[in-house]
């Protein structure tokens, strides 16, 4: 795990925002309702069909919903070599996205938005019809026939706050009724009144004054789950643990030092680490466990992806392009080729490699993550995750994995 912390606690992450997508048609009107939602001038806004290119992902705050992350697109019309291009990272959003609003702004019905229904509905996206500019177009017919159909239909106009309250609490019911709602990232394992012990290194992948997104992330599902959190560096842990009264209930270290915190931290305190946690919380545990495995079955010149979420500048020792590919190869013994996969999307053509390590993910929404995971496996690749893996070549993955009662038969 790479992603830093950008140094405010209280500014939830991209990856734990509900991401929803505005899809429709060129000048159907996406980045004024966007605007007129968030309060402020957040998408630029144009007569001219097209204004909108690439998707464009912005983190806010939208009362009374919470931390939102909106996804402004371009228009699913758009033409020629560079529109289809635009049009596929469309979809792209369609499949990662928790939300689809399908605007429509000209009072038509097409084939168009039939298709962005069809894609949201086979995906089980939550799907709100919006009839945007209701003020210069009669949506009645319309209107009638979807909600015929059983679909969620409102009535907007973004210039004069039309419907947006309407909207909003539509999406707000979707969220608490549907698989929009994230777990906990460690409160099924620990009780109130529990102490846990976090073990955060402090060296180029922490910067001064910061620190990495899931440690942060889960201090915080600590605290919410009223227990307390104890934070030490690895080289204070044992003195730590000598001088608490009782054991803690659980120790969750930093994968990198995992093998040294095992040594420290008696038998019987449950141990983990956040990057097992974060798989657990973000996607399939299990799949990543089970996969992680292949790497016994690697063969010289097998090729393996780093898939990394986000986009960070590489440091001199970097966990998924430095560490990981010399832990691998000193665990072979195998002459294995490494590449690299960088930022939100994720490339479809997988089956070319044999093997993927995923990072953990904590820029990326559970959904995102999930569609990785489902991808590897409608493919047939193997895929494990960096914590997993290192746990894995350094022997300790059935401790690692013990605390959590569903993988029993794993350990």
């Amino acid at each position: 795990m790479t992603a830093i912390h950008d140094g405010s606690l209280n500014e939830t992450s991209r990856g734990m925002r509900t991401a929803i997508a505005f899809l429709g048609r060129r000048n159907a009107g996406k980045s004024s309702l966007i605007n007129a939602l968030v309060g402020y001038d957040l998408a630029i806004v144009s007569d001219v069909a097209g204004t909108t290119t690439d998707p464009v992902n912005k983190a806010v705050e939208i009362n009374p919903l919470g931390p939102c992350l909106v996804i402004d697109t371009a228009g699913i019309d758009d033409e020629g070599e560079l529109g289809q291009k635009r049009i596929k990272k469309t979809r792209e959003v369609i499949r990662d996205s928790d939300v689809g609003l399908i605007i429509v702004g000209d009072g038509c019905w097409t084939n168009f938005e039939e298709d962005m229904l069809k894609a949201l509905e086979e995906k089980n996206k939550p799907v709100i019809i919006v009839l945007n500019k209701s003020d210069l177009f009669d949506y009645g017919q319309l209107q009638a026939s979807l909600r015929a159909q059983g679909r969620e239909v409102l009535l907007t106009t973004a210039t004069s706050s039309l419907g947006l309250n309407e909207l909003k609490d539509k999406i707000r019911q979707l969220k608490q009724v549907s698989k929009i709602d994230e777990p906990s990232i460690v409160g099924d394992i620990i009780n109130p009144g529990d102490l846990v012990v976090l073990v955060v290194p402090i060296d180029l992948g922490a910067p001064k004054g910061r620190l990495i997104l899931p440690q942060v992330q889960t201090i915080r599902d600590i605290l919410d789950n009223d227990a307390a959190a104890l934070v030490v560096k690895e080289r204070e842990l044992a003195d730590t643990l000598n001088r608490l009264r009782e054991k803690p209930a659980l120790v969750i270290t930093d994968s990198q030092v995992v093998l040294k915190v095992s040594g420290d931290v008696p038998d019987d305190v449950p141990l983990t680490t956040f990057s097992t946690v974060f798989t657990r919380f973000k996607g399939d545990l299990r799949t990543m466990v089970e996969g992680v495995r292949q790497i016994d079955r690697l063969k010289h010149g097998d090729r393996v992806l780093i898939a990394e979420a986000c986009t960070h500048h590489a440091l001199a020792d970097d966990i998924g392009r430095v560490k990981i590919p010399r832990w691998l190869r000193q665990y072979t013994g195998k002459d294995l080729v490494f590449e690299t996969a960088a930022g939100p999307g994720f490339n479809q053509d997988i089956g070319r490699y044999h093997m993927i390590i995923q990072c953990g993910g904590c820029t990326i929404t559970r959904t995102a993550y999930q569609n990785r995971i489902e991808t590897a496996r409608r493919q047939g690749v193997p895929i494990t995750n960096y914590g997993i893996a290192i746990s894995y070549v350094q022997g300790v993955l059935n401790r690692i994995i013990k605390p959590f009662p569903e993988l029993k038969d794993l350990g």
